[in-house]
């Protein structure tokens, strides 16, 4: 699929969904549903699919810096708009998790083989797994913690990075799998990974919630502003600094443009955190993406 057919398809699995939800065609539940299908089917089967073709070395230290990198930049940014402008502690927390986490591997798995070629995916597992990932299971949840009342334990954190299904996944690839499958595997393997693409975008088009209050306006602009274009254009100068190169650099800056992740987002709304910024991000943020990837796509 080419980078323009694939925007158009999401842009028309987004209004799809947009549609379902609106005339209530479909349960209230049918986006969570089609979430936990990803998370547990077809996320896993593109990691058993992709993830042993990974080859350790040096060069993939430097993939893994790029979002804890990221990390650190964007938390010093949110700390100190965040004292210029007087943002609330709820608005801070939002901007903490949302401005590093991108959708990385809902969206970003689905979009790689159309923005950087199929090879590009194996990286993109690297920079999830390894970054994204871990950093919502381990500062994500401090923050959590530390802005909405509830502390996690050392226990939990490593419990939550475990279980996950994808890491599992990550663990049984790495450890037991060889490189390239028979087709009796890869072939189902392939169909399974290949249904990201549709069911993530009428997922997130169901799920979109674009009304905002007034008071949000400057973080939601600051915090789009700087997710889908400063901080794509830092993990620009990382991956130069670092010296990565071809389908790990592509990676690298696809994976960093994406928009927030879903996962925060609702997670920031559970803890009661600026629920409507978080989804007007997340919302948005998937709007605003189909014109800033297509962007990053034309300037790589």
């Amino acid at each position: 699929m080419s980078v323009t057919s694939a925007f158009g398809f999401i842009l028309a699995m987004l209004a799809i969904g947009r549609l379902l939800a609106w005339r209530k065609l479909l349960p209230d539940s049918a986006p969570a549903a089609l979430n936990l299908t990803v998370l547990y089917v077809c996320l896993p089967a593109a990691v058993l699919l992709y993830a042993p073709r990974i080859t350790f070395g040096r060069e993939l230290l430097g993939l893994v810096a790029v979002p804890w990198s990221i990390l650190v930049v964007s938390t010093l940014l949110t700390l100190v708009l965040a004292r210029l402008l007087r943002f609330g502690r709820d608005v801070t927390a939002v901007l903490l998790l949302l401005l590093p986490l991108g959708n990385t591997s809902f969206l970003g798995f689905a979009l790689m083989p159309a923005l950087a070629g199929e090879g590009a995916l194996r990286y993109a597992v690297v920079y999830d797994q390894f970054g994204s990932f871990i950093i919502l299971s381990t500062f994500g949840l401090i923050v959590l913690g530390l802005y909405g009342g509830e502390r996690p334990s050392a226990l939990g954190i490593v419990r939550r990075i475990v279980t996950f299904p994808p890491f599992i996944a990550l663990v049984v690839a790495l450890v037991l799998m060889p490189a390239s499958y028979p087709d009796s595997i890869g072939k189902p393997l392939k169909l399974l990974a290949d249904s990201l693409l549709p069911l993530v975008a009428l997922a997130s088009g169901m799920q979109l919630r674009l009304k905002l209050p007034q008071r949000y306006l400057a973080p939601f602009a600051l915090g789009l502003g700087a997710k889908l274009l400063v901080m794509p254009l830092l993990a620009l100068g990382l991956a130069a600094l670092l010296g990565l190169t071809g389908e790990m650099r592509a990676a690298a800056i696809y994976e960093t443009a994406m928009p927030p992740m879903i996962t925060a987002g609702a997670l920031l709304s559970m803890a009661g955190l600026a629920p409507e910024l978080a989804a007007a991000l997340v919302g948005y943020g998937i709007v605003l993406a189909m014109a800033t990837l297509p962007l990053w796509h034309w300037l790589l």
